[in-house]
């Protein structure tokens, strides 16, 4: 009880763990990789996980952190959406209820974990009994696609469900109950992937029913280090609610993170974080 339990979704991505498991390593509890045991996606693809993998993970798990999650993820009668849903309550059942339960997703590199966890510890009263469901947020740098010399990235913060003290989730990890927000912030290797890597996650996520894959990859296709300036709506739902993207120059994801600190951009303004949370602490107080 009272633990600061991480645990990553593992699937045909799971090579990018490397980047997102080690930072966050040190200040969790237990860390749960949850891997469908028929090697299905949420959509019933296959895939495979090189043995090598696993080798990583015992070479880097020096205080037996790492617990390896298998169960039957992938429910034909579902939707892609439902099973996510099913597979992270699964996942949060084993992680212990009267915990914080984080999720994160093998793209998601959360490099300032350790004042998250902190202030998960200050607020350890949300895990007594009888404490309303709060879900904790922090936000994301999304990272649009790979260029020559750097990355195309979009600009704006994007906010993010992290933890949870129960998990009572609706849609991927949202719980619908109140946010806390903090000015934690990760970087999201969301689109930012080879093409056949990025269609086969766009034909296997949980939202792969409400995209226009066609349209979206039209526009992935086309957007350059030359033209960015010139385009604009990226999102794969509602394409305004990512107007721009802005480009940060770095070849590797330690460049590209030592170059996003000294932009400016890793920072959340102090009043945005205190109305934010005022407006959620209204919202729900009567809930």
């Amino acid at each position: 009880m009272n633990k600061i339990q991480t645990g990553f979704l593992v699937s045909y991505d799971y090579k990018l763990i490397q980047n997102a498991l080690p930072p966050i390593y040190a200040d969790s509890d237990t860390i749960f990789l949850a891997i469908d045991k028929n090697r299905k996606t949420w959509n019933g693809e296959g895939f495979e996980i090189d043995p090598a993998f696993f080798d990583w993970i015992k070479s880097i798990d020096t205080d037996n952190k790492v617990v390896i999650y298998e169960d039957e993820f992938y429910i034909p009668e579902l939707t892609t959406m439902q099973c996510e849903v099913r597979e992270r309550k699964m996942l949060a059942e084993k992680m212990g209820i009267g915990n914080w339960l984080i999720q994160l997703d093998s793209d998601e590199y959360f490099y300032d974990f350790k004042s998250f966890a902190d202030y998960l510890k200050s607020k350890s009263h949300f895990l007594k009994k009888g404490a309303k469901n709060v879900q904790i947020c922090s936000f994301k740098v999304n990272l649009y696609k790979y260029v020559d010399e750097g990355v195309l990235y979009v600009d704006k913060l994007d906010k993010f469900m992290v933890a949870t003290n129960f998990p009572g989730y609706k849609v991927g990890r949202h719980c619908k109950c109140r946010s806390i927000y903090t000015n934690s912030i990760a970087l999201h290797d969301c689109l930012s992937r080879e093409r056949g890597e990025l269609v086969q996650k766009l034909e296997n996520w949980g939202h792969n029913t409400d995209i226009d894959k066609d349209a979206f990859m039209q526009k992935w296709d086309d957007v350059n280090k030359s033209n960015y300036k010139q385009m604009e709506g990226f999102f794969y739902l509602n394409p305004m609610h990512w107007k721009t993207l802005e480009f940060m120059p770095g070849k590797t994801i330690q460049e590209l993170l030592e170059n996003f600190k000294r932009s400016g951009k890793l920072n959340v303004p102090s009043f945005f974080l205190f109305k934010k949370n005022l407006g959620q602490w209204f919202k729900f107080l009567f809930k």
